[in-house]
């Protein structure tokens, strides 16, 4: 057995989980020295609050902290696991404590898969001081619970761990295994701000390894590959998207590879990256560059023919191409501008010339009647009204001076100089 093999047998996560206000590692932010919900925790009187962040930044072990420091008695439920009934008879405990003069902490997983009936019984039992709710939740807590339960438990923002941090916790367990400094960055690497990801690893090298000092080599085959923090439906998923689109218009193409394998690694469904390539090929590129559409184009072809993982060669260079490729949003402002000149004016008839005639007796009405031809006139180009009296003299696309666009400008403004007859 290797030497300093833990013993005990709960998770060593769980061994090492912080019992104090100053054990507790990271989130300086929040809790560090002179914040005010450090001054409050210390005081013993924090009230509701629901703490939002990623796995294993410390959500749960700040709710026990906080706990202890108002020597409250701690009731734990999940929402997904617990019903309606489990709230009364925790909410009915709590009452029986209150008239002891004792107080109640409820500490809430995954506040955000609260059903409406669930905060509907825990809602009047916060607001009278019943018990102290801290929920814990990985997702937007904003969006996913009712208003009436954040206004009365404010939010908490954990970030993930700094890798400094996770060291820290890494240290901590040292005394019970033996870990090469290379090693230990790596698990750092992998964990990804997540302390628990961090001991499980370690934990699992522990197991796997053989005798003496955990090297590189051990951490590779206890991890087999690393596991992105990644979530389809929550935070991280739009997250990254929103880094990856950002990373593109910023023309930083390192950037945006590095989130496009981030989101594949994670299991992202690659139809919904080329679908937001595609739209980015517009609204972000334009008329700057129109290959770009159609790299995009051939990107979701090679996808749909070739399969992963071949077809990464094809998404990486679509991905490359956005990232270099000239920048214009001159079509989405156009599309912005006649989309509310159509709100106002949409049901304008447009000028009578260019309407449909199919029927010759429909001309005697002024159907069709007067439009002149442009290929008929040098450069297909002649003077002539095609807008609805409304909207005459509103410019919607006003093109860039970026790539391709240049040229377009060039063109677009000839037109109108011949429909203004300059």
């Amino acid at each position: 057995m290797r030497t300093g093999t833990i013993q005990d047998t709960r998770p060593l996560a769980a061994q090492l989980r912080p019992k104090r206000l100053d054990d507790f590692v990271g989130q300086e932010a929040v809790v560090g020295p002179g914040t005010a919900l450090r001054r409050a925790i210390e005081r013993g009187n924090v009230g509701s609050l629901i703490l939002w962040g990623p796995p294993g930044v410390g959500k749960t072990s700040l709710a026990y902290i906080i706990a202890e420091r108002m020597q409250a008695d701690v009731e734990r439920v999940s929402a997904v696991a617990s019903g309606v009934k489990d709230l009364r008879d925790v909410i009915g405990r709590a009452i029986l404590r209150q008239a002891q003069s004792r107080r109640t902490v409820l500490i809430v997983d995954e506040i955000h898969r609260f059903n409406k009936a669930q905060q509907d019984v825990l809602l009047p039992a916060v607001e009278e001081g019943v018990v102290t709710l801290i929920g814990a939740t990985t997702e937007n807590p904003y969006f996913e619970v009712v208003a009436a339960l954040v206004s009365r438990a404010p939010v908490v923002r954990l970030e993930p761990l700094r890798d400094e941090a996770v060291g820290v916790i890494i240290n901590r367990a040292a005394g019970k295994v033996q870990v090469r400094a290379e090693a230990r960055m790596m698990i750092i690497r992998m964990a990804g701000g997540d302390a628990r990801r961090a001991l499980t690893l370690l934990e699992r090298v522990v197991q796997t390894a053989g005798e003496g000092e955990i090297t590189e080599v051990d951490v590779a085959a206890a991890a087999q590959q690393q596991i992105v923090q990644y979530d389809k439906a929550g935070d991280a998923h739009y997250d990254t998207i929103s880094a990856f689109i950002k990373s593109l218009r910023g023309s930083d193409p390192d950037a945006a590879l590095f989130y496009l394998f981030r989101m594949l690694a994670a299991g992202e469904d690659p139809n919904f990256i080329v679908r937001r390539m595609f739209i980015f090929a517009s609204e972000d590129i334009g008329n700057a560059d129109p290959h770009a559409l159609m790299l995009v184009s051939a990107g979701g072809h090679a996808l749909e023919w070739v399969g992963l993982p071949e077809a990464e060669y094809a998404l990486a260079h679509a991905v490359v191409y956005l990232a270099a490729a000239p920048k214009s949003n001159a079509v989405m402002v156009a599309m912005v501008r006649a989309k509310k000149d159509v709100l106002r004016h949409g049901n304008a008839r447009p000028p009578g010339h260019i309407t449909n005639s199919p029927i010759a007796a429909m001309k005697k009405h002024g159907t069709g009647v007067g439009y002149k031809y442009p290929h008929d006139f040098p450069g297909q180009l002649v003077k002539q009204n095609y807008r609805p009296d409304v909207i005459q003299g509103n410019i919607y696309y006003e093109p860039g001076t970026e790539g391709f666009e240049k040229e377009v400008q060039r063109r677009v403004e000839a037109a109108r100089r011949v429909m203004r007859d300059e």
